[in-house]
């Protein structure tokens, strides 16, 4: 089962008959989190607190104070994070975003479409972590949510990396990052 969804996830949206071994590599693993219950959050945290050279994240609600917190903490230690988000999360009075902008993490507003529903972060180049899981504290209480973290994936990653870049690129800077 794990090389179809390999293919599937590598090779577009049509299925295409999978390559001598695995898609995803041969020292690829995963982790995966549901909650309420069995951690989801840990596996958005482990997500950040591992990432050592850069981290991509792409956001429809973000109000979780701790992985604000954890995405500071990140910068500081000289992380390239950088943040594209729902247009419509810098109205909302709980959104973390105007403190990730605060710390000078670079962050965008994507209005494009409907809804800016992308919830996952690309962590080196290497680690993506995905899921339904937004980044909030109703998802980590009170709501049905996975999280999947998949490592050591480079060509998985850079699928990911490519769509967070077109996010980021049609996207307008956070209000308080604005040129004057």
């Amino acid at each position: 089962m794990i090389v179809p969804l390999a293919a599937a996830l590598l090779g577009g949206c049509a299925l295409q008959p999978p390559s001598a071994g695995s898609a995803l590599g041969s020292n690829a693993r995963y982790e995966v989190g549901f909650s309420p219950g069995s951690c989801a959050e840990c596996i958005v945290f482990d997500t950040i607190n591992g990432a050592q050279h850069s981290l991509r994240v792409a956001a429809y609600m973000f109000t979780h104070r701790g992985l604000a917190d954890a995405l500071i903490a990140a910068h500081r230690r000289g992380v390239d994070v950088r943040v594209v988000a729902d247009a419509r999360e810098a109205r909302q009075a709980e959104s973390r975003l105007h403190a990730l902008a605060g710390a000078g993490i670079p962050v965008r507003l994507n209005g494009r479409f409907a809804i800016h529903h992308h919830k996952f972060i690309v962590a080196d180049d290497n680690t993506v972590e995905t899921g339904s899981f937004n980044y909030t504290q109703a998802a980590t209480r009170n709501n049905a949510e996975n999280a999947l973290r998949l490592v050591d994936v480079p060509t998985l990653a850079a699928r990911y990396t490519a769509a967070w870049q077109a996010s980021w690129d049609e996207s307008q800077p956070y209000p308080s990052q604005a040129p004057q």
